[in-house]
């Protein structure tokens, strides 16, 4: 089966990020491939004796309006649009002296970051790109015959392609097409934003509201992975404010969705911190005061913390920012900041701080969907939070007022924990978190390693519960925690050992609640 390879002769680059763009153009220069360039990418590449052919002398124009008409020239559409095996497209070159563009690498003038960086109206206005986004959008339409590169991440894949097979497959080129539609897509929506920020137009803003936008990331999980946001709303990452700080990166947005899932559970509470990595949390408290439910959330895995997402319920104030910026974050996330918190943070440029709006059940998407292979998976929102009315305990010691509110704290934090999940708790805050085992055991084990690890004096290990997101299969379970001092357990119970556990539970005379909800999460 053919793979529609399109043999690539003759490139058209230019662009405004110059990353490996040296490299990239001596190598396609290298392999007998024609460039083109313009402007300030041509001077690049001739002072790094890359031969290339002016624009100019393509279009036999010059450049005019102080470089804001280019490439805007029948000479370099009609060689960018002609289409595949046309007859007529390819008489109207021949009968014009227009020579086909097979590769076009082009990036776009940095819009977002002028307009983040306080500059006048007239400079904002001039980034506005113009014949990027065209020439991109041209070559992402011939898809079918042009390959289109926007991003400096594949040029070395495009280069071991074209060494292979002398192109890009069909596929490959419908990929980097959609990636660029992607790409102007986002450039256009930063625009348009920017536009009705300006004015007072109400149908303009209803119907911005009305749309969703996407915004390209710089990379997905790993960089070799091309990934966007989607924003289908106003709610959630639709209403987040970002301060300060780099771009949000796929991970960084994949971990502030967890953090925000999980604050969600304690947002009217008692000040709450929780500080997620890779998606879990590794320790999280509530405690009088923010600052103090910010130190003992850190003291559960201050190892793990670092680099982490830490997600505020309540004001950061200065005494919080100040302990915060010991530790390397990545992002740091409230409803608010003080303005002496502010400038603590000021010192630290890359760290990003996140403004978020009061969020709710009513904020979130009611559905979760996963893609499968050939399909997709769609179910319900795990929203569910037990209530103390709902425990059913079953053995013959009974909880304390104190370890039921610790238990109740345990259960909430064990829904947001990769399964196989154990969280213990003393006192309103996690002391050890065991995550994403295939066997419960382990995980309780892990736990109790990382209470070792963190927690001086065996501090909190006395009175201590625990909580699992499902049922104990065997008894065998419980015995790390039973060892370790645990003095009462929660689970949703419906295990055909049932009666086992609850056995080995009322031997060591602990405390044990079902709550009938199981909170598996993959």
């Amino acid at each position: 089966m053919t793979k529609n390879i399109i043999r690539i002769k003759r490139a058209l680059i230019s662009v405004f990020d110059k990353t490996n763009i040296v490299e990239f153009a001596s190598q396609l220069q290298s392999l007998g491939i024609e460039i083109i360039s313009t402007g300030g990418t041509s001077k690049l590449l001739l002072e790094n004796k890359v031969p290339v052919v002016n624009i100019e002398d393509i279009t036999e124009f010059p450049e005019i309006l102080g470089g804001r008409v280019k490439t805007l020239h029948p000479n370099i559409y009609g060689g960018i649009l002609s289409r595949l095996n046309n007859d007529e497209d390819s008489k109207a070159l021949q009968n014009h002296n227009i020579t086909e563009i097979d590769l076009v690498v082009v990036n776009l003038y940095p819009f977002q970051k002028t307009i983040e960086s306080n500059n006048s109206i007239e400079e904002i206005v001039e980034n506005i790109d113009i014949g990027g986004p065209s020439m991109i959008r041209a070559s992402a339409k011939n898809y079918e015959r042009v390959t289109i590169v926007t991003n400096s991440e594949k040029y070395s894949k495009i280069i071991s392609q074209i060494q292979k097979q002398g192109g890009l497959d069909l596929e490959e080129r419908m990929k980097l097409a959609a990636e660029a539609f992607a790409l102007t897509s986002s450039y256009d929506n930063i625009i348009s934003n920017w536009f009705s920020s300006r004015v007072k137009d109400t149908n303009l803003n209803n119907l911005k509201s009305k749309n969703s936008s996407e915004k390209l990331l710089r990379y997905g999980e790993n960089p070799h992975q091309s990934a966007s946001l989607k924003i289908t709303g106003e709610n959630g990452f639709g209403s987040i404010e970002q301060l300060q700080g780099k771009e949000l990166s796929y991970n960084n947005i994949n971990d502030i969705d967890a953090a925000m899932q999980l604050i969600n559970d304690f947002f009217q509470d008692r000040p709450t911190f929780a500080i997620i990595k890779h998606a879990n949390p590794c320790g999280v408290a509530q405690k009088d005061t923010i600052l103090d439910a910010y130190l003992s959330a850190l003291s559960c895995d201050p190892t793990s913390a670092f680099g982490g997402i830490l997600i505020s319920n309540s004001t950061i104030d200065e005494e919080t920012a100040t302990e915060i910026t010991k530790i390397f974050s990545e992002v740091v996330i409230a409803p608010d900041f003080t303005e002496k918190s502010i400038e603590i943070f000021n010192k630290k440029k890359n760290l990003r701080i996140i403004k978020y709006n009061n969020i709710s059940d009513n904020d979130l998407d009611t559905k979760l969907i996963k893609s499968v292979y050939g399909g997709y998976l769609i179910q319900d929102r795990d929203t569910h939070i037990i209530e103390k009315e709902q425990l059913k305990i079953v053995t013959n010691s009974q909880p304390t007022e104190s370890e039921l509110n610790d238990l109740i704290f345990a259960f909430k934090i064990v829904k947001h924990v990769k399964s196989n999940a154990i969280v213990y708790v003393k006192n309103m805050q996690t002391i050890g978190i065991g995550a994403g085992q295939t066997s419960r055991v382990d995980s309780s084990k892990i736990a109790i390693q990382k209470f070792y690890e963190n927690i001086p004096d065996n501090k909190f290990r006395d009175g201590c519960v625990i909580a699992s997101d499902a049922f104990f299969p065997f008894s065998d379970g419980l015995d790390a925690a039973i060892e370790f001092g645990v003095k009462s357990v929660i689970q949703p119970g419906g295990s055909i050992r049932d009666e086992e556990v609850i056995e080995t539970a009322n031997k060591a005379k602990i405390s044990m609640v079902f709550t009938g909800i199981r909170h598996f999460k993959h």
